[in-house]
């Protein structure tokens, strides 16, 4: 005679443990490639992080970055290549915005040319102006 039951019979899964992994600081030498700005604009970044983004295209680093909101905001970086000679002998060459004072004194002459032949425009339209008045 078979005994039946009433209450369900409940396995339990046997728990195994498993030993975490010890973490490694972690190392910043890796390079993030991507394939021109979209690509770094498409790139996700965590909140409270920043991740450097080297374009596979052109010289050009993108520095990514995301506030504690996740809000993410971009800076644009060119790089070139210097041998190790122009390195010690020259500084960076910086694009400069100043004029020369030769530049300078070829620009006020044409300033000045192109004001004399506004005011002769100017005479020469008002002369007009008083002899149709008048």
């Amino acid at each position: 005679m078979a005994y039946n039951n009433y209450f369900p019979v409940s396995y339990q899964q046997p728990q195994y443990y498993t030993p975490a992994m010890p973490t490694l600081p972690q190392q910043n030498n890796t390079f993030l490639w991507v394939q021109g700005i979209e690509a770094a604009k498409a790139y996700p970044v965590a909140p409270n992080t920043t991740v450097q983004l080297w374009d596979a295209e052109s010289q050009t680093i993108f520095v990514k970055s995301a506030d504690a909101s996740g809000m993410p905001s971009m800076k644009v970086l060119d790089y070139t290549f210097r041998d190790a000679q122009t390195a010690q002998n020259a500084p960076l060459a910086v694009q400069s915005n100043n004029v020369t004072p030769d530049e300078f004194k070829a620009l006020q002459s044409r300033v000045d040319a192109l004001r004399e032949e506004l005011d002769a425009l100017l005479a020469k339209k008002s002369k007009k102006k008083e002899d149709s008045e008048a």
